[in-house]
């Protein structure tokens, strides 16, 4: 006979209850550590015990294969210059081949993609963006970011995240099912979720310092020298600080958080300085001249598959489109949309419906209402004639999480049977009619290009030119298409003061149209 709870005395069953949590906790404590150790192994890079239960090097290398495509998706394809993503590729397999792991076939890939950035995925996987490479000033500094992607992987370190993470998600299932039967409260078991997220957010700060440890190891065994780990680390620091000045944020580069893993860049060179002193030195290479030459001609800034930044103008050749945002706007763009950020938290979005929603839109009214703006409760949904196109345009409120209430304006612009531009405006209530006139200038301004017009949309090129007598930073710098921090920008890409006099005959970076 099944027993129901109402035949037992409440403080019989609690009694029960608190019997069988013990049991099951006890159970919890004694199993964990034995799967933990069962799946520690040492690792033949760092030396030291690593629990990689939830991920063997043949997941690992199913994982890599299945994410690089939506990586190279992700972050504009891979960069259409095949003998410089050869030439990278070659220094990344150079390095690999003096790593301690020796059965893992790599594949480096150089992002078109105008970020500074860097990471690497298990299985080999190693990616490093043109943006990087236009900051680097020779091969070493270069070799150095790779050592360090390929550090990473040596040490399996996502290996490492993800088994942590599994663990964390088992015991947190455990607890969840306990708490139930405890009575404990809902929100417990998400507190305790956000603490090992919080933990497993990226790499941890000792695996990023392990990456560069290893880095600086396979960059001295591969003959290169060690400070260029250091040398590069400045430029990240003077890159985030100009990064910062331009988005009206200075001061807040490289500002440590509770959501962010890795560790300063600050601290990260004194480590490395540390490393590259403690190494033996014979006649390490920098490379900087073979350097130089590979990029000269690198794509700098937005690739024009992608549209193109001018100032405050947005130019598509490809789509045959332009408009320009407001004064005081940043513009951010990425293959699938590009953002400008004003003032006070203002936003502007500019994307494209998909194709084949496109030809579907009967009504362009309806589907601004009912489709694109459904979950917004839009108000003023209204025709409006864009320079010739049709278009529609409507406005409501909504609450944007972290930022809070937002006024928000939405118009859909159609131009033939399968596009449809889409233009979104997001303000601050307070700002909004301040803004109203700006922002609308910007849908107005919205318009096809000429042929003519398209073929002048130009992309940036790095070029490399040599110094001649008389030349000084600031007269090298007057040359670099930016309308703001010129200087800036060639002191980041040569890392070269101000105030230092160049050399004749010497190569420098810069940047034309």
């Amino acid at each position: 006979m099944i027993l129901g709870i109402s035949a037992l005395s409440r403080a019989a069953f609690e009694s029960i209850i608190g019997i069988i949590m013990k049991r099951l906790f006890r159970a919890v404590v004694l199993c964990l550590p034995l799967v933990a150790l069962a799946a520690c192994s040492v690792n033949p890079a760092t030396g030291k015990q690593s629990f990689t239960a939830f991920m063997s090097r043949a997941d690992g290398l199913k994982a890599g294969r299945r994410e690089h495509p939506k990586i190279l998706k992700q972050f504009g394809g891979a960069y259409g210059d095949r003998g410089f993503t050869d030439y990278v590729a070659r220094i990344g397999h150079r390095l690999s081949r003096v790593s301690e792991v020796q059965n893992l076939s790599y594949t480096f890939t150089v992002l078109n993609d105008d970020k500074v950035n860097a990471f690497a995925l298990p299985g080999g996987f190693v990616y490093i963006t043109r943006g990087l490479l236009a900051l680097a000033d020779n091969e070493a500094e270069m070799a150095g970011v790779l050592a360090h992607e390929i550090g990473h992987v040596t040490a399996r370190h996502t290996a490492e995240r993800y088994s942590k993470a599994m663990a964390a998600n088992l015991g947190l299932t455990i607890l969840g099912a306990l708490g139930s039967a405890a009575g404990v409260p809902a929100g417990a078991a998400d507190l305790a979720s956000f603490g090992a997220q919080a933990y497993l957010q990226g790499f941890s700060r000792d695996q990023e310092l392990e990456a560069d440890m290893l880095g600086v190891r396979y960059l001295v065994l591969a003959g290169y020298d060690a400070d260029a780990m250091t040398s590069f680390f400045r430029k990240l620091e003077a890159h985030d600080r100009l990064k910062a000045a331009r988005a009206g944020k200075s001061g807040t580069a490289d500002r440590f958080n509770l959501m962010s893993s890795h560790p300063r860049t600050a601290e990260r060179i004194v480590q490395a300085i540390r490393l590259a002193r403690a190494v033996p030195r014979g006649a390490p290479v920098l490379g900087r001249e073979t350097y130089l030459s590979r990029i000269d001609g690198l794509l700098f800034g937005d690739d024009p598959s992608q549209g193109i930044r001018r100032g405050r103008d947005f130019i598509h050749p490809g789509l045959g489109i332009r408009f320009t945002v407001p004064p005081g706007f940043e513009m951010f763009n990425s293959p699938s949309q590009l953002v400008a950020r004003g003032p006070g938290g203002t936003v502007v979005a500019f994307d494209m419906e998909a194709a084949v929603k496109s030809r579907q839109v009967g009504d362009l009214r309806r589907y601004v209402s009912d489709t694109w703006g459904r979950r917004l409760s839009l108000r003023n949904v209204e025709r409006i004639d864009v320079n010739g196109l049709e278009a529609v345009t409507g406005h409501g409120r909504t609450s944007t999480g972290n930022t809070g209430t937002r006024d928000i304006r939405l118009v859909a612009i159609r131009d033939g049977r399968e596009r449809i531009f889409r233009l979104i405006f997001l303000t601050p209530p307070k700002l909004t009619a301040g803004l109203a006139s700006a922002l609308r200038r910007t849908t107005y301004s919205f318009r096809r290009i000429t042929a003519e017009e398209a073929a002048e949309a130009r992309p940036l090129r790095l070029r490399v030119v040599t110094v001649k007598p008389g030349d000084s930073v600031r007269s090298l710098a007057a040359r670099l298409p930016f309308e703001t921090y010129r200087v800036d920008w060639f002191e980041l890409l040569n890392g070269i003061g101000r105030d230092q006099p160049l050399v004749p005959g010497s190569r420098v970076k810069i940047i034309v149209r």
